[in-house]
Formats: C-alpha cells, sequence, structure tokens
C-alpha cells in the first residue's frame, strides 16, 4: 500500500510541478479526488521526493555586497540588480541604487562634492528632493570643453542642487589646462580657490571611473593629445575626476596630473565618504585599480559587474 501511496504522489507531483498541470486536472487525469491530490503532494514533498529552491536574487546581491565589502575593505557596498549585462541598462540601475542611497545618508549640514559624467548625471536624474538643511553641493572638477560631446556637468550638478534645495557652486573650468603653469595661475584665483578648497573640505564626494580607451568621454573632449593618449592606455586603466591611475590606483602621468583642476586621489581617500557609482564590464579593470588605491571607501556597482570584481 505504501508503495502504491508512494508512486501515486510522484506521478502527481509530476503533473503539478514539471506539467503545470491543476490539483482538479490532475484528479481527473489519476480518477481521484481534488483533496486526494493535496494531500498526495504534501506527501511527495514530506518524504523527499520534491525539493523546492527558492532563489531570491536579492539574497543573492546581499552575498555579493558583503563578499566586496570584505576583499577591498570597504565601509560600504551597494549591489544593484540589473535584467541584462548591458552598459546602459546597468547604467540606468546603478543611478537609481546611488540617487536611493544617496537619500539615506544624506543629513543636515553635508558638504556634498559631485563628479560629471553619463554615469553621475544618471544618478542626478533619479534623485528625489529631500528636505534638508544647510546642504552644499560643489563641482569636484572642471567640466568646461569646446568639444560637441556632452559631460552633462552643468546638468549634473543643477539636478543635484535642485534636489536638495541648494546653490551649486560651479568650478567653471577646462578640467585639463595645456600646461600646468597656467592652471596654477588659475587656481590662486581667489573665488576658484574658495570653491576648490570646498571640494577639498565635503565630507561626502560621489563620483564615477572613466576608461583609457578612445571611446572614453575624457579622450573625446580635446583636452589630450594623441601621444599622451597612447601613453596613457599603455600604462593607466581609468581616471577618477580626472586624475588617471594604474592598476594599483596611483597616478600614472605626473605631467597631466600636475595640469589637472580639482580635487585629488588623496583628498579623496580622506573622506568621511568616497562613493564611486560605476559598472559595465569595460570598466571592471578601472575599478579594480581604484579600490586597490583605496580612492574609494564605498561602491555602487552591478551584480555582472560584481560578479567579475569577485573573480
Amino acid at each position: 500500500m505504501d508503495s502504491e501511496k508512494q508512486q501515486l504522489s510522484i506521478e502527481a507531483a509530476r503533473l503539478y510541478y514539471k506539467s503545470d498541470y491543476s490539483q482538479q486536472q490532475i484528479a481527473s487525469q489519476l480518477g481521484i479526488s481534488r483533496p486526494t491530490v493535496s494531500r498526495l503532494l504534501q506527501y511527495a514533498k514530506e518524504k523527499g521526493f520534491v525539493k523546492i529552491d527558492i532563489v531570491d536574487p536579492f539574497d543573492d546581491l546581499d552575498n555579493m555586497s558583503h563578499q566586496l565589502k570584505e576583499k577591498y575593505r570597504l565601509r560600504d557596498v551597494r549591489v544593484a540588480f540589473s535584467p541584462k549585462d548591458d552598459y546602459e541598462l546597468i547604467r540606468e540601475y546603478i543611478g537609481k541604487e546611488a540617487a536611493e542611497y544617496l537619500s539615506e545618508i544624506l543629513k543636515n549640514g553635508d558638504m556634498l562634492g559631485v563628479s560629471w559624467g553619463t554615469t553621475m548625471y544618471e544618478v542626478a536624474k533619479n534623485l528625489e528632493p529631500k528636505n534638508l538643511k544647510g546642504i552644499e553641493v560643489i563641482q569636484l572638477k572642471g567640466g568646461i570643453s569646446y568639444s560637441e560631446v556632452n559631460t552633462y556637468a552643468f546638468e549634473t550638478i543643477e539636478l543635484f542642487a535642485e534636489a536638495f534645495h541648494t546653490i551649486p557652486r560651479y568650478l567653471p573650468l577646462p578640467v585639463i589646462f595645456d600646461n600646468s603653469t597656467i592652471k596654477e595661475m588659475v587656481e590662486h584665483d581667489r573665488n576658484i580657490n574658495s570653491i576648490i578648497e570646498m571640494g577639498a573640505n565635503a565630507n561626502i564626494a560621489i563620483f564615477t571611473v572613466g576608461t583609457v580607451r578612445d571611446e572614453a568621454l575624457l579622450f573625446q573632449l580635446g583636452y589630450l593629445n594623441d601621444s599622451e593618449k597612447k601613453k596613457l592606455k599603455q600604462e593607466g586603466v581609468g581616471d577618477i575626476c580626472s586624475r588617471f591611475f594604474d592598476e594599483n590606483g596611483k597616478i600614472c602621468d605626473e605631467d597631466i596630473n600636475n595640469r589637472t583642476i580639482g580635487i585629488s586621489l588623496e583628498n579623496l581617500k580622506k573622506k568621511e565618504k568616497a562613493i564611486l557609482v560605476a559598472g559595465g564590464s569595460h570598466k571592471v579593470e578601472a575599478i579594480k585599480g581604484a579600490l586597490k588605491g583605496k580612492n574609494a571607501n564605498i561602491l555602487i556597482t552591478d551584480k555582472y559587474t560584481a560578479r567579475k570584481l569577485l573573480k
């Protein structure tokens, strides 16, 4: 009798779990009542004939966040869901995640330094207005170029300031000058120096990484000549706030670095919260270099990039 019950329960389970039959359909197929089908399905589970695994994608994200935090010794990590390993989608989802994270952590009196680029613009578009007092929003690097390529520098900081009900502090300059002498002269201007100091004193900075590929935004803006690009591609893996670094997160070209205006990597390392928002297969090496160099202490990325960073 037990063997017959076992066989019938297995048959009912096959129809229910593999063929998507309803309990009424199974009852008709096997010539038994619907309540009997229900009892057989329960019996199959109790005997271990049926094992049900629930895969929670958000639990997986939490595990990856923990592993990344441990591996790179970070203060916090958020891994965003993305339906596909597609850069445009990834940028959209990490932009939302970063906007939510900022809304959680920002408090009255915070000074927030903001970079620019397409990822940062995605963050800015997803910010929800929040009633806070005494917030400062400061541009961390110059955002003017004569290229037709849009850096979204102006739009980004405007949206950040609007969300937190404050006035944006612009750095209305090219980010890389033709020579260091001119850059140093500009830095000594009282108004420019005041904005740079505010960026240096900001307790929170949010930024992304660029790459050293020909398609990289910074390579398209006319700041660098062909030989400089070639050298950066050979020696660097990416940039943060237009500071180019190698696989260990160290500055890889002092000449370009000395011509760059805005926050330094050394200053970022001292921030209470230095938030790196980045994802995509082409940015993995840049993200690794940034984290190895301790240029960020908080990471917001996506699940596909997270897996690559854990390898």
